[in-house]
């Protein structure tokens, strides 16, 4: 039973931050999704797959995880590559290429 600590991304659909703000822990699931031959459907046996736990700090999520012993792996989110700029900034006379 591993967990996952993260920060989750930004959605693509959407603009704004909502729910990035949070540390996340996860369980990574321990058993394969199975496929039911009637109907389609994916399913597990595996219910830690269900929980996930939002946490203020990834030091918070940390505690959490050791305290009740569980193997925990953190990744750290990587800085954003872009750069903002104004709509403006497309048209200045001595724009540099």
């Amino acid at each position: 039973m591993r967990a996952r600590i993260y920060l989750p991304a930004k959605n693509a659909m959407q603009s704004g931050r909502a729910n990035t703000r949070h540390w996340v822990l996860e369980f990574e699931p321990e058993a394969l999704r199975r496929l039911d031959p009637l109907m389609g459907w994916s399913g597990t046996a595996d219910m830690n797959g269900e929980v996930i736990l939002r946490f203020p700090t990834a030091e918070a999520a940390i505690a959490y995880a050791e305290g009740r012993r569980i193997p925990y792996e953190v990744e750290r989110p990587k800085p954003a590559a872009r750069v903002i700029k104004a709509y403006a900034d497309n048209f200045k006379f001595q724009k540099s290429r």
